[in-house]
């Protein structure tokens, strides 16, 4: 039984820097990160100059589906694509 705790507690002493450098790759934003973002949303026609505190979630929030829906389908296919189905050949009845 000693044994067995003995394993696990080395398990985890070994275990516990892996996880700790995987959470490393989080970086904050840029400036320049933000400005983009800023400049996807007011392209998308959100307008902070005009946001009001009645009106700004909603604005906000429109205005981040449009960015992600654009973004969504930026590669890839087009999503308004359309498909054909043939019908069943006749049969030659002879």
């Amino acid at each position: 039984m000693k044994s067995l705790i003995k394993a696990v507690a080395l398990m985890v002493v070994l275990a516990a820097p892996v996880a700790a450098f995987a959470q490393s790759d989080q970086q904050p934003l840029t400036r320049a990160q933000v400005k983009a973002q800023l400049k996807q949303l007011e392209d998308a026609g959100y307008n902070p100059a005009v946001a009001t505190d009645a009106t700004y979630p909603a604005d906000i929030q429109a205005a981040e589906a449009r960015v992600a829906a654009q973004n969504a389908t930026a590669y890839g296919s087009p999503a308004g694509g359309s498909s054909q189905a043939g019908s069943n050949a006749p049969m030659n009845s002879q």
